[in-house]
């Protein structure tokens, strides 16, 4: 039997009910993103369809955008390492299977649910400052706005899986 959405299966334990949405939204994407890269070859992981980006960006832009917001939302800049990996998202590299980045987003995304439960409510709202042109946001609106975008990015990825799936089975 199917389980409901992760939004409907109460509250994250040790989360504060403020990032309960955000939580929610990180699990689902984890579960969704299984689901839809089940079967998919790792040979298509660098195929564009449309001129739109390929999967394994998607896979690896998910996982760069969650840490490099929680890095701004610690009040940090972002390392070398950070930029490099940045740098590189998107870029085919055949050594990476489709098991190792959704295995790298997983990874992301049960820091982040540590770093919520770590998180205070009262510090939610402080000001923090994002990217080279320092641009104003919150603690909590990095949080957010991180799973917002996985699931962006999720939506992108299913289109773009489905049509390889398809293409490539000759439907």
């Amino acid at each position: 039997m199917k389980k409901p959405e992760a939004w409907l299966r109460g509250a994250v334990p040790g989360i504060p009910q403020i990032l309960q949405p955000a939580a929610h939204a990180l699990i689902q994407t984890t579960e969704d993103l299984h689901r839809y890269m089940e079967g998919f070859p790792d040979e298509y992981l660098w195929e564009k369809v449309a001129s739109r980006a390929a999967v394994g960006f998607h896979l690896q832009h998910m996982t760069g955008v969650i840490d490099r917001l929680f890095t701004y939302a610690s009040g940090k800049n972002l390392s070398d390492a950070q930029m490099e990996f940045l740098k590189k998202e998107g870029h085919p590299d055949t050594h990476l299977t489709g098991e190792m980045l959704i295995h790298a987003f997983e990874a992301k995304v049960n820091e982040a649910l540590d770093i919520f439960k770590l998180a205070k409510e009262d510090g939610l709202t402080a000001t923090r400052l994002v990217g080279r042109k320092q641009l104003p946001s919150t603690v909590l609106g990095l949080y957010f706005h991180a799973a917002e975008h996985a699931q962006r990015h999720l939506g992108q990825l299913l289109v773009t899986v489905s049509v390889l799936k398809e293409r490539k089975s000759g439907n």
